[in-house]
């Protein structure tokens, strides 16, 4: 069998994967392995597609990992994409059942770490960005302007072309089984034998299990399934302009999707890794909610329904970094739901972590530490 030498082996083809693999090539030869027929099919293919800044902001690797990626999605780099990886849309968050004491204070400390001001808006005001919101949730909102749809597919497609314009390789409907000899990692192929020595565990929520199977200690990641559907919206409500709007107490969203309204009950149950296929109680609730939330509403049929793993370590950070125990394995996983917004820092950060080049100078400059999603934490 032939043996082919590169210096990285990245497995899995979802952002995560790609991103870091686009990285890397630009400085050392780096295969990027998939195993189903195409990348992209599990949870990045599966996103609501937002880029929140406030989101879990309380958390600063998350926080800094979503202002820098943030610099990237706005302004990406000359021909990496056609079209804009981002449009403006804002977040409006309900305060039904919120104290004006508890509001205010929730927005202080936002507002003391965001680049950009939330403001709380009079139910007044939020009643005309969203003439449709029902009295029953009708109330005082926080807006935060800086929120945006990220267009997944351009910017996923734009790592891609960027890995084979600096000679990465890609290889799909592969079942990787990698084991460690005489200072490499070897990953049989059809046809041959893949070596090098490092490989980047960029598998998503099957991250445990792959490290399994290459008889490295499993971390305890848990993936949990989330689900949306999508509804046909009243022809009068003219629904496009409408912001992402969100419980504060995270009971469901929803927001425009193509003429259509996305809805999630924003449920998380854990799941082992697999093809997730979204719960009819789930499916219920989202549709609960939306017509309690919006007036007209009828929902008579559900146009598409879906469910997504998001991953999570113990502390709801990423794990980014060499295991302190296995020579040449580098985690990349354990995003919780925050994959594809921080997916542009987090491959420039790993990129730097594996070549030893100091690439994310932004994220230094922002005070961003390593050790925060280093695996190490976990030994």
């Amino acid at each position: 069998m032939q043996q082919v030498a590169f210096d990285v082996i990245v497995v899995g083809a979802g952002m995560a994967g790609t991103s870091v693999a686009a990285e890397l090539s630009e400085r050392c030869s780096v295969v990027l392995i998939e195993r189903e027929s195409h990348p992209a099919m599990h949870s990045t293919g599966r996103s609501a597609a937002s880029f929140i800044p406030s989101y879990r902001a309380n958390n600063p690797a998350l926080r800094l990992l979503t202002r820098a990626s943030g610099t990237f999605l706005k302004s990406p780099p000359v021909g990496f994409s056609e079209h804009a990886l981002l449009k403006t849309r804002g977040l409006l968050t309900l305060l039904k059942g919120v104290s004006p004491q508890a509001s205010q204070r929730g927005l202080k400390q936002l507002n003391a770490v965001l680049e950009h001001s939330i403001v709380e808006l009079p139910a007044a005001d939020v009643k005309k960005r969203l003439p449709a919101l029902s009295n029953e949730w009708l109330s005082a909102a926080w807006w935060e302007s800086d929120v945006h749809d990220i267009d997944v597919h351009s910017l996923q497609q734009g790592y891609m072309r960027a890995l084979a314009e600096h000679g990465g390789r890609f290889l799909s409907s592969q079942h990787v089984q990698p084991h460690w000899e005489q200072g490499a990692w070897h990953v049989p192929i059809d046809g041959g034998i893949f070596s090098a020595p490092i490989i980047v565990n960029a598998t998503g929520a099957w991250a445990d299990e792959f490290a399994a199977s290459a008889k490295v200690k499993p971390l305890g990641l848990q993936p949990k399934r989330r689900t949306a559907i999508l509804v046909t919206p009243p022809a009068d409500y003219d629904s496009e302009g409408w912001p992402l709007v969100l419980a504060y107490d995270e009971s469901f969203y929803f927001k425009p999707d193509a003429g259509m309204l996305l809805v999630s009950p924003v449920d998380e149950h854990d799941s082992p890794p697999c093809d997730a296929q979204p719960d009819e109680l789930d499916i219920a609730y989202a549709s609960d909610f939306a017509i309690q939330a919006l007036d007209g509403l009828v929902i008579n049929r559900i146009a598409h329904s879906w469910a997504g793993l998001r991953t999570f370590a113990h502390d709801s950070t990423p794990v980014i970094g060499f295991d302190p125990t296995a020579p040449g394995f580098f985690w990349y996983a354990g995003q919780g739901g925050h994959g594809i917004q921080i997916a542009p820092a987090t491959a420039k950060l790993a990129a730097a972590l594996i070549s030893g080049d100091d690439n994310s100078a932004e994220l230094n400059d922002l005070g961003f530490c390593a050790e925060w999603v280093s695996p190490a934490r976990f030994f």
